[in-house]
């Protein structure tokens, strides 16, 4: 399961291209399973029917936790580092972490939860997260974990769209300087929520809640009545394990559905070999859970791997902008995982809050998320990783359940700002946007991926066909990552960004339509459209053009009241940067808003729009142009 060497990579990649069913075969045997496969591949692209090891029975909790409980009970499996530096860090041996998983595993079912019951989650990063998203699997229920900045609208929509039967929260959060209502917030989304019957509640912040009889339990009470003996329920290979939802290039999020057995296998392979992980190592990803990094590879990834897992409730500039070097510092961080935008906002804080740290025990830094620009690269490889730590830059996707292009560390020879070579099974083609496949090297295209890989979406949750229409309908029989990508004289990968109507914000995917559908509704906004532009930090930025029913006289207190509507609909993550009051939107006749257009005032490159003549109303452009300017 292991590469070690540059030639071992290319021995694995070969045999995962020429004899994929073999090669994922050996992968798959060094888990347990209660029943082996049948079947190692069954399906295919063109109706998006992939199944993997089909006929085979598991339980992803048994490799994530007994197993290791069984050979290192009292290894450290996850170390939480509160949100204060002052409190103290917990340790969570694999022992410790297997009975708290399985004393909620038996709340869930005294609650009610059963086999294919969907429960959303919303909490912060506290240990009960993962306690939670584990003892959900343990007993074959499907959890949709909801990122704690997600307002209450936007969990009402995720709840709804999957069914779930429960949602499991905390009373506050501590995030940084800030206290942030939780219970409050799912309160708000329950109005609007009727297939939710119950809610646990875990205390964090002690802030005083509404608790509903009938409804509403606390997660401390109900651990007390139940005991720490739960067996874990056998899955097939197929079962869904979670539901994530995502944004698109329509405005309702996506629910993207993995399942248990393909999953497993990918996250945990990825991990090993991506990170290189040796054991006694301490791995630090600094992901929320919300997202999918969190999913691969703080929790299943890491834990399947009987790797230590550190897990961060804070956030980097609190109580100052050292606080990840803080962090590494103390607990002897070997690998570390963050985003760009991280490592761009570190950027700017001064060398004073790292060069005085110890981050000697580093020997991997990871990027993911977003593209990393060469500048940030170079900072982090000289500043943190001191010119000796190697720098896997990973390109994936929530699609894609785990790492696809990255190189291994310490064995792919790496270049700044290149996710460089696919992984052992993922099989990348460039093409054109008639789908004619660009061959050779010093090419651009749009990156597709040719051949099923285990951890690939399966559907998308109710709505196979929206599955189909998204990823696997623009080229039949390859997925369609709807990313742009360059690949060098090398041979190497470089994405260039979303050919779709999503922005990369944050490494957080927001889909333009989502953003329209919240602005279009504040009052007084007759019509909306949202472009990305390059922003210093966030890599993306969100840029609105907003036609308004008459020119505010404060165009200030407008423009923060359009924010607060867009927080309150979908979450403060998704606020515009920049919002331009406009008479009119560049259209074609038929109606289309150019947003090619909108792009390039955006990105402030008005010189080349190219033809406007075509346009409804050319002049609107000028005055766009001149607003632009004065923004």
């Amino acid at each position: 399961m292991r590469i070690r060497t540059f030639e071992e990579y290319q021995q694995a990649y070969k045999k995962s291209v020429d004899d994929p069913i073999n090669f994922w075969a050996e992968i798959a045997q060094e888990f347990e399973w209660k029943k082996p496969w049948i079947k190692v591949l069954d399906g295919s692209f063109e109706d998006a029917s992939t199944k993997w090891f089909v006929g085979g029975k598991l339980n992803i909790t048994e490799n994530a936790l007994d197993r290791h409980v069984r050979e290192k009970p009292h290894y450290p499996a996850i170390i939480w580092e509160p949100n204060e530096p002052g409190d103290e860090a917990i340790t969570l041996t694999y022992k410790v972490l297997h009975e708290r998983v399985c004393r909620f595993a038996n709340v869930l079912k005294k609650n009610g939860i059963q086999k294919g019951d969907r429960v959303c989650i919303y909490m912060p990063m506290i240990p009960e997260l993962a306690i939670a998203v584990l003892a959900c699997a343990r007993v074959g229920a499907i959890h949709s974990v909801v990122f704690g900045g997600f307002s209450a609208k936007s969990i009402a929509d995720r709840v709804n769209d999957s069914d779930c039967k429960m949602i499991i929260t905390t009373d506050g959060a501590f995030r940084g300087a800030k206290k942030i209502p939780m219970k409050e917030t799912v309160d708000d989304a329950l109005i609007g929520c009727p297939s939710v019957q119950r809610v646990i509640v875990a205390t964090r912040t002690r802030t005083p809640v509404s608790m509903i009889k009938g409804r509403d339990v606390w997660w401390e009470e109900e651990i007390k009545t139940v005991s720490a003996d739960c067996p874990a329920e056998v899955m097939d290979s197929e079962d869904p394990l979670f539901i994530l939802y995502t944004s698109g290039s329509t405005g309702k999020p996506k629910g993207v559905v993995h399942t248990t057995a393909g999953y497993m296998v990918y996250s945990a392979y990825t991990f090993q070999n991506v990170f290189q992980y040796e054991p006694g190592e301490v791995y630090f990803c600094t992901a929320d859970v919300g997202w999918i990094t969190g999913h691969s590879y703080i929790i299943y990834g890491p834990l399947v791997s009987g790797a230590t897992s550190l897990m961060f409730e804070g956030v980097p500039t609190y109580p100052d902008a050292g606080r990840f070097w803080d962090i590494i510092e103390r607990h002897k961080v070997n690998i570390f995982y963050t985003a760009p935008t991280a490592i761009r906002s570190l950027m700017g804080f001064g060398n004073e809050f790292w060069e005085n740290k110890d981050l000697s025990s580093l020997k991997v830094l990871g990027s993911v998320g977003e593209p990393i620009n060469e500048e940030a690269w170079n900072w982090y490889n000289t500043n943190i990783g001191k010119g000796n730590c190697t720098i896997v830059d990973t390109w994936w996707q929530t699609e894609t359940g785990g790492i696809m292009i990255s190189p291994l560390a310490n064995i792919t020879k790496t270049k700044p700002a290149f996710a460089t070579l696919p992984l052992p099974g993922i099989q990348p083609e460039l093409v054109d946007d008639k789908g004619e496949i660009i061959e050779g090297n010093g090419v651009n295209g749009n990156l597709v991926i040719k051949f099923p890989w285990p951890s690939v979406i399966r559907t998308t949750w109710g709505d196979h066909q929206r599955c189909i229409d998204t990823y696997f309908k623009a080229y039949p029989g390859k997925y369609f990552t709807s990313d742009g990508c360059m690949r060098d004289e090398d041979g190497y990968y470089r994405i260039t960004g979303r050919v779709d109507d999503v922005i990369n914000v944050s490494g957080h995917r927001i889909g333009t339509a989502e953003v329209e559908d919240a602005l279009n509704s504040h009052t007084g906004v007759i019509e909306s459209a949202v472009v990305g532009y390059p922003h210093d930090i966030k890599g993306q930025g969100i840029y609105a053009y907003i036609i308004i029913d008459h020119m505010p006289h404060d165009a200030s207190m407008t423009r923060k009241e359009i924010l607060a509507t867009v927080t309150r609909i979908i979450g403060p993550i998704a606020k515009p940067d920049k919002i331009q009051f406009v008479s009119g939107l560049p259209k074609t006749r038929s109606g289309k808003i150019m947003r090619r257009i909108l792009r390039k005032i955006a990105e402030g490159e008005t010189g080349n729009l190219g033809d406007t003549s075509t346009l409804l109303d050319p002049a609107v452009v000028d005055e766009i142009i001149a607003g632009a300017k004065e923004l």
